[in-house]
C-alpha cells in the first residue's frame, strides 16, 4: 500500500507547490481531508478519486457526511455501540441507505471488475479478495468486505486530517522545526535519489519524533473508554483520601489529554517539543505510561501504524516541495472547541508557498 499512498502524496505535493499566489493561504482541515480522502479511496477500496482536481466526487462527499460527528450522531454512535439491541429496535443505522449503498455499489463494482479483467492493485480489498480463495478460511461475503472498507474509512477519515493540520500548525508557527525536518528529507532525496521508499521514511527519526510529539499536544481522542475486567483498587489521589475500587464491567474513562499534559510525566507540557522523542528521551516519553494517542494493550487502535505511516507520507512528500508559514488568520497558541474531537476554533489557516530551493532531484517533476 505504500506505493499508493506515496504517489498520492507527491501528487499532494506537486498540486500544492503549483497553486497561484493568490490562492495561497489554505483552510487546511479541507485540504488534508481531501488528500486522505485521495489515501482511503486507493488503499482501501482500489479507486482513485483526485479530490483535490475533483472536490465534489461521491468518494469525498459522501465520506465526509458519515464521518461528520455532530450531537445527534454521537448519541447514534453512542447507541449503536453500547445498546446495541435497542439500536436494532430503532433501526439506526451508521449513515443514511444512499451512502451505505454508494459504498456497497463502490466494493461489489470494484470486485466485479477485477474478477473479470483478473485485475491485481496493492489494497486492502485485494487481500480480502485474495482472502476468500483460501482453503480453510471463512469465505468473506461482500457485506463483510464493505463493512470492513467502510470501518476503515470510518476509523480514519476525520482522525488522521485533524493529525495533519495539528502537526502542520506546530511546524509552520515554529521555522527552525520546519528547517530541521527540511534537511532531513532533503538528505533521503539525495540518498534515494528522490525514490523514497517505506524503510526510508518510516526511519527518518525527526519526522517521526514530530509526529509523536503533535500527538502528544494533540491526541486526536482525547478521552478513551474501556471496559474493567476484574476489581481493581486504586490508590488514593492524595493524603487523607480513601482508596476506590473498580468494579468489574465498569465503564472507565481514560484522559488522555490531561494525562498527556501533565508536567509530572513531560517537562514543560505546554511547549512543542520534537526533541522529547529522540534518543534516550524517547523511550522515557513512550514508555512512562501517559502516552496514549491510540490506546494501549490489546485494545490499541488497530489503524494506528496507517495513520503514522500516511501522516509521515504527506508531510515528507509536502515539506519537500512546499513552505508552511502562519497567515493573517493564524491563531497561535490554538484554541481549541469544546467537544468530544479535537478541533481549532476558526479552523487552521496557513500560507502554503512553493519552495525556492527544491532538492534537484524533484525539481523538474
Amino acid at each position: 500500500m505504500f506505493k499508493l499512498m506515496s504517489e498520492c502524496g507527491a501528487d499532494f505535493g506537486v498540486y500544492l507547490a503549483q497553486m497561484p499566489s493568490e490562492k495561497r493561504m489554505m483552510e487546511m482541515k479541507e485540504v488534508f481531508t481531501r488528500y486522505n480522502s485521495d489515501v482511503i479511496a486507493a488503499c482501501a477500496f482500489g479507486v482513485n478519486v483526485d479530490s483535490m482536481r475533483n472536490p465534489e466526487n461521491e468518494f469525498y462527499v459522501y465520506g465526509k457526511e458519515a464521518t461528520t460527528i455532530s450531537g445527534i450522531m454521537f448519541l447514534k454512535l453512542y447507541v449503536l455501540r453500547s445498546l446495541p439491541w435497542l439500536a436494532r429496535i430503532l433501526g439506526l443505522k451508521i449513515a443514511r441507505d444512499q451512502v451505505i449503498n454508494f459504498f456497497r455499489d463502490l466494493v461489489a463494482t470494484t470486485i466485479k471488475i477485477r474478477g473479470e479483467k483478473g485485475i491485481v492493485r496493492p489494497d486492502m480489498l485485494q487481500l480480502m479478495m485474495e482472502s476468500r480463495s483460501k482453503e480453510g478460511e471463512r469465505n468473506l461475503t461482500l457485506e463483510d468486505m464493505v463493512s470492513q472498507a467502510f470501518g476503515f474509512f470510518f476509523g480514519g477519515f476525520d482522525s488522521t486530517s485533524t493529525l495533519m493540520c495539528f502537526a502542520a500548525h506546530e511546524i509552520a508557527i515554529n521555522p527552525d522545526i520546519q528547517e530541521t525536518l527540511q534537511d532531513e528529507i532533503d538528505k533521503v532525496l539525495e540518498e534515494t535519489n528522490g525514490q523514497a521508499t517505506y524503510d526510508a521514511i518510516n526511519n527518518m527519526e525527526y519526522l517521526d519524533a514530530v509526529v509523536n510529539e503533535t500527538l502528544r499536544m494533540y491526541p486526536v481522542l482525547p478521552v478513551m473508554d474501556r471496559l474493567c475486567l476484574n476489581d481493581f483498587e486504586l490508590p488514593p489521589t492524595l493524603p487523607g483520601m480513601k482508596p476506590f475500587t473498580l468494579k468489574k464491567g465498569q465503564g472507565v474513562w481514560i484522559p488522555a489529554y490531561g494525562l498527556q499534559h501533565d508536567p509530572k510525566y513531560f517537562e514543560e507540557s505546554e511547549k512543542f517539543d520534537p526533541k522529547r522523542f529522540l534518543g534516550e528521551r524517547k523511550t522515557n516519553s513512550l514508555n512512562c505510561g501517559a502516552y496514549l494517542p491510540f490506546g494501549s494493550g490489546p485494545r490499541m487502535c488497530l489503524g494506528n501504524r496507517f495513520a503514522l505511516l500516511e501522516t509521515k507520507v504527506v508531510f515528507f512528500h509536502l515539506l519537500a516541495r512546499c513552505d508552511l508559514k502562519p497567515c493573517e488568520q493564524t491563531r497561535a497558541p490554538l484554541k481549541l472547541t469544546k467537544g468530544f474531537n479535537m478541533k481549532a476554533e476558526g479552523g487552521f489557516w496557513l500560507n502554503v508557498s512553493p519552495r525556492t530551493n527544491i532538492h534537484h532531484t524533484i525539481e523538474k517533476r
